[in-house]
């Protein structure tokens, strides 16, 4: 999943200095999940961004809509002539929904409220931690499920490398070591010597950007 949070309000607020009426644009997908630009947050923002107005002087008017995902022109041209009836869309989604409105609405200016941080995994607690990179070249099946290229703060392929303390990483003191973890699963596993296998250098060129995938039909 995706994980965003909101800018800081200032500097929203700025954005939209020069733009009379703006659409505040919810995304139903990842930023609803981690609790950030969905629904009731692109409610909220909007509210808070009318008081401000109000208080400013400000005639301008916020309009607030919500669609799935913002990544899909599908649930994009439902909204088109509200997007149309803009000066601007301020997008709560993720970058990329910004860019995806940007596709579809070349014309209209479209300010991000969120900054994308990772793709991550939720502790089911309200936080997410960053899991997977895209490298474009997994390792899972050799690492015991457990991503060393993005859970490493190193990225070490065959580790460890040897700064950890009783199990905890040198770079983040309050991480375990991501080999120790990986160490740990493929014991459970009884698959130990998978360890016996080097895991080849990444080919980064699959990471090349911007990165295309096309869907076999």
């Amino acid at each position: 999943m995706i994980v965003a949070e909101m800018k800081p309000f200032e500097e929203i607020k700025e954005m939209l200095g020069g733009y009379s009426r703006v659409l505040v644009l919810g995304c139903g997908s990842c930023v609803t999940v981690c609790l950030s630009g969905g629904e009731r947050q692109s409610e909220l923002l909007a509210s808070a961004l009318r008081m401000a107005r109000k208080i400013e002087g400000n005639i301008g008017e916020i309009a607030q809509k919500t669609i799935l995902r913002q990544c899909d022109p599908e649930f994009i041209s439902q909204i088109r002539n509200e997007i149309l009836q803009c000066d601007a869309v301020l997008s709560m989604a993720c970058g990329v929904g910004v860019q995806s409105l940007v596709r579809e609405f070349r014309e209209m200016p479209v300010l991000p409220a969120m900054n994308t941080r990772f793709m991550g995994m939720t502790d089911g607690k309200g936080t997410w931690q960053e899991a997977c990179s895209g490298c474009g070249e997994c390792v899972l099946a050799m690492t015991g499920g457990i991503c060393p290229v993005t859970t490493c703060p190193k990225g070490i392929l065959n580790g460890p490398c040897g700064g950890n303390k009783d199990g905890w990483c040198e770079v983040t003191p309050e991480l375990q070591c991501a080999w120790v973890r990986i160490y740990e699963r493929l014991k459970l596993l009884n698959r130990l010597d998978d360890f016996k296998y080097t895991i080849k250098a990444k080919d980064w060129t699959k990471k090349q950007r911007p990165g295309i995938y096309r869907a076999e039909k």
